[in-house]
């Protein structure tokens, strides 16, 4: 395939394309430069290959725009890849916002390359004996078909012959369609379609013989018809196989082919009707139509590996026309007989999968799939060790056979009348004693320990959604995403040796499995789902956390765009709104904040922003999620704003309302604009930096150095209000030793062990598939465990970028308490702070209490990824330490190490811990009540 001109390009000047608004004259000269010298030596066909909006950019790069490529790199940020289409015949290109920029045709004029279809499939269901396939589809950037005659269709198409058949369509209303597309410019709600396959086609297509058919939608749209083959999704009745089984003997396979979803009509002559384990042997049955061609063996391939076994007629079995017998049925039954030993010889021991293709093998030596009859029954049996040979199924009807780690397998699925779901089946006692049931969330990893009853060979779970417990931390609901369930070892240090909990493949039918949550605190009930993935692994699924009208880019904008400033023409609330990190917690200078003004009675409404992380919050408070409508509101009427992370570009403070920019750190390493030049900076997110802090009324600053360091690095233009951190006035309250008592109970931390704190930060480097931020542990649990366990305990935070699990959590040495909601408590409970280059430890530093600095990669970071504004190696209030050896032993000799660093520890309070009188709350708060009406004057105080 040809190269593009964006390929091309050198990295520095896709750069420059992509920060024009920012780049220097300079810069914009090499872009136009590089963009002309690329096409003359390689012609018009790398410009034209680009997708619309990029031909666009590099187009008036090479003609030296500037005015207009700023405008279009500008609107594309906020849609990128977006644009109208004008013309029913000749399909143009129009941005948003520039419908007077001129373009030529070449680079105007859009193709079918240009206007790629979406189809997806959302649900595939029955009803009676008609098949029902439900999804969208739509053009990108064509929300609506073009007004042609013809409407959406619907056909099968036969894979070989191309022969279509045309089914009936319904559109639909599916707003999944918008937020999937993930763009904010354009909503597709109506292209959701509903396909029904009758009874009666069906057996049409299995009269038409064996074959394979592919679902395809046609969109009208400018120039003619827009077709594609509709993709499944990963996950439930959407992303699997099922079968169907008609009275004439053929089989209907209702899946999917490379993605694309498809009917296979399957006409088997020959069928396993059974598959048993008996006096170590496992007996296979297989039953031939009268008639047909009988397979002469079973083939059973493990890799390189095989067993053969001859089919021999059963006796007394059936023949059909062929014997004359009068026979029950029309099958003759055939017999392989397998060693259990030779089948299981060498098998792993643990959780290793061993997975067996069967095959029939015919006369002429080619295999044919093992297709399952209709009423076969999958089992599993013992072996040693903690094994079992599972006689498995495939969504495509085909025997499986694998030995792997005895499973727990699910065969009742029920909700009580409170909205407890309860999951029960099998798992024999001696393999589930000693085990606890873990549930996992598959993209953050976070997990919850849920009680289990075991008895007779049979387990019950019981999980409440709105209020799961943690392993080391406080009961709360699920947040959405998928979670699933694992049997572990009580004792287990990891998740490495995690049993899997599956559905019985006879009952993957019964899902998805829907049902309303317990009852919420302001009367909301959540939905959630049971559904499956990999065809037996079951999760749950709560509900999204926002509504309809409010998830995904779309309805974002429209939200922020329409209602938020319908909300600002409406009167003031005397009402304070907190958001802290993002709304991950209920924590901070917010927190502190909050109780002040708690403390003083001050008659104002609190209302806490809470993400899709659904963090523990007061329950004296409203609670609004974060890109709701409350929280619109709340953000447009609420009299005070308190805030320690930026809120949006979008967000204008109105008359009469403050807003108060607490701020989350003493900077160690580089921030904003200081990080210009480096392969981490964002000339765009640093010219947007004035805007963000005009928003703010005032900053707080903890001290003089950060003062300085974060007027010029943020480009604050107003107040910095050096009052100190209102979280730092915890390290001089007078109740924080009961405070730290209740935090020990709560926690459950037993009495007369040193608690030592690890409080990293995260690495931009190190991150997951999901883009999330890789927990990157250097520390060797396990060594740190024997060497201090006997009096000491570990309380591992996270950062609330970082998921990960952390091993050996829950057994006693490690705490995981991540999900505690403010780290100010835990710093009262810690004797001892481990971190890196957190800003934790210029907080820290108030206790007085020791702090040692785990920097393996002290260098990388510092030279390479972020950067840090002083000489951390000579000022550091403890030691610097490389190795998980080297930290164990500083902590089994701490008091050295504090009295080694007691002169250093003393300067670094000095330059970075004052104010440090516990009073910055109060001031922050009188500068915020100051002049309003509830101010100690307006309130007689």
């Amino acid at each position: 395939m040809a190269q593009s001109l964006a390929g091309l390009a050198p990295a520095g000047v896709r750069r420059i394309l992509r920060f024009f608004p920012e780049s220097s004259q300079t810069e914009r000269e090499e872009l136009r430069a590089t963009a002309r010298e690329l096409l003359d030596t390689h012609g018009e066909g790398v410009l034209t290959s680009l997708r619309p909006t990029e031909r666009v950019m590099w187009y008036l790069a090479s003609e030296g725009r500037a005015e207009d490529l700023i405008e279009v790199v500008r609107g594309q940020r906020r849609d990128p890849g977006g644009f109208l289409v004008t013309g029913a015949r000749r399909p143009r290109l129009v941005l948003p916002g520039l419908r007077d920029l001129e373009l030529p045709d070449r680079i105007a004029t859009l193709g079918r390359r240009d206007l790629p279809v979406t189809a997806q499939l959302t649900s595939v269901e029955w009803r009676g004996d008609d098949l029902v396939w439900k999804g969208y589809a739509f053009v990108a950037n064509l929300p609506r078909s073009s007004g042609r005659a013809i409407g959406r269709f619907a056909v099968l198409k036969h894979g070989e012959t191309g022969r279509l058949i045309k089914l009936r369509l319904r559109r639909t209303t599916d707003e999944q369609a918008t937020v999937a597309s993930g763009q904010a410019l354009h909503c597709y709600d109506q292209t959701g379609f509903e396909v029904v396959v009758s009874a009666r086609r069906l057996r049409e297509l299995a009269g038409r013989g064996a074959g394979q058919w592919f679902l395809h939608v046609g969109i009208p749209g400018p120039g003619g018809i827009y077709t594609a083959r509709v993709r499944q999704r990963d996950v439930g009745t959407a992303g699997h196989n099922q079968v169907r089984h008609l009275a004439d003997g053929s089989r209907l396979v209702v899946g999917f082919t490379k993605d694309a979803v498809s009917i296979t009509v399957q006409q088997p002559a020959v069928e396993v009707e059974s598959c048993t384990v008996a006096d170590g042997e496992l007996l296979l049955v297989a039953r031939a139509r009268s008639g047909a061609e009988v397979p002469t063996a079973v083939s059973i391939v493990e890799g390189d590996t095989g067993l053969d076994s001859p089919l021999t007629p059963l006796s007394g079995s059936g023949s059909g026309s062929d014997s004359g017998s009068g026979s029950a049925d029309a099958f003759r039954r055939y017999q392989a007989v397998f060693g259990l030993d030779r089948l299981t010889a060498n098998d792993p021991t643990g959780i290793k999968t061993r997975s067996f293709e069967v095959a029939l093998r015919g006369a002429d030596g080619q295999d044919r799939e093992a297709h399952l009859a209709e009423d076969f029954t999958t089992g599993r049996h013992r072996l040693a060790r903690g094994r079992e040979l599972a006689v498995h199924r495939d969504g495509r009807g085909r025997l499986m056979l694998a030995t792997r780690a005895v499973r727990p397998v699910v065969d009742t699925m029920t909700v009580t009348e409170t909205g407890e779901l309860v999951l029960e089946g099998t798992y024999p006692l001696e393999e589930a004693a000693g085990k606890k049931v873990i549930l996992r969330h598959g993209v953050r990893f976070e997990e919850k320990v849920l009680p289990v009853e075991i008895a007779d060979g049979r387990f019950t779970v019981r999980i409440e959604p709105e209020a799961a417990p943690q392993v080391d931390g406080p009961e709360l609901p699920l947040c959405p995403g998928r979670w699933y369930l694992f049997f572990r070892a009580a004792n287990a240090w990891d998740k490495s040796g995690d049993i899997p909990v599956i559905l019985r493949p006879e009952q993957v039918g019964e899902l998805p499995l829907r049902f309303s949550g317990p009852q919420r605190v302001g009367g909301h009930r959540r939905a959630f789902t049971v559904d499956r993935r990999e065809f037996d692994r079951i999760f749950i699924e709560p509900q999204r956390v926002l509504g309809p009208e409010e998830h995904g880019a779309f309805r974002q904008r429209i939200l922020r765009e329409t209602y938020f400033q319908e909300q600002r023409e409406l009167p003031l609330r005397d009402a304070v709104l907190y958001l802290s990190l993002g709304g991950k917690q209920f924590s901070d200078s917010p927190r502190s904040v909050y109780e002040e003004l708690v403390r003083r009675g001050v008659e104002v409404e609190h209302i806490w922003i809470q993400d899709t992380g659904l963090p523990e919050m007061p329950s004296e408070a409203r609670v609004v999620s974060w890109g709701s409508r409350e929280c619109y509101e709340a953000l447009a009427r609420s009299r005070y704003v308190v805030v320690n992370t930026a809120i949006g570009d979008w967000f204008v403070t109105r008359p009469g309302q403050k807003v108060v920019q607490t701020w989350h750190g003493t900077p160690l390493k580089k921030i904003g604009k200081d990080l210009s030049g480096s392969p981490k900076s964002n000339p765009a997110y640093i010219a947007s930096l004035p805007h963000s802090y005009r928003q703010f009324d005032f900053v707080v600053s903890p001290n003089a150095y950060t003062t300085e360091i974060m007027s010029r690095a943020y480009c604050i233009e107003g107040d910095m209000f050096e009052s100190g951190y209102p979280r730092n006035d915890v390290f001089y309250a007078p109740d924080r030793e009961a405070r730290a008592a209740r935090v020990r109970e709560r926690l459950g931390l037993p009495e007369g062990k040193k608690v030592v704190l690890y409080a990293p930060t995260w690495r931009e480097d190190q991150r997951h598939a999901s883009k999330l931020y890789k927990l990157d542990l250097r520390i060797d649990l396990a060594a740190a465990q024997a060497e201090l366990g006997d009096d000491h305990v570990l309380l591992f935070r996270k950062h609330p970028r970082v998921h990960g699990n952390v091993p050996g959590a829950g057994r006693g040495f490690v705490w995981d308490v991540t999900r505690y909601p403010d780290i100010a408590d835990l710093y009262l409970v810690a004797d001892v702070l481990i971190t890196d280059y957190s800003s934790a430890l210029f907080d820290f530093a108030h206790s007085d209490k020791p702090m040692l600095f785990f920097t393996y990669d002290l260098e990388h970071y510092r030279d390479t990824l972020r950067g840090l504004y002083f000489d951390f190696t000579t000022r550091a209030p403890g030691p610097l330490l490389e190795t998980s050896a080297q930290l164990v032993k500083a902590l089994r000799d701490v008091d050295s190490v504090e009295a080694e660093y007691k002169e250093k520890y003393a300067q670094f309070k000095k330059d970075f811990c004052e104010p440090g009188d516990g009073r910055a709350t109060e001031r922050v708060v009188d500068r915020m009540l100051a002049g309003g009406p509830h101010s100690a004057s307006s309130t007689g105080g």
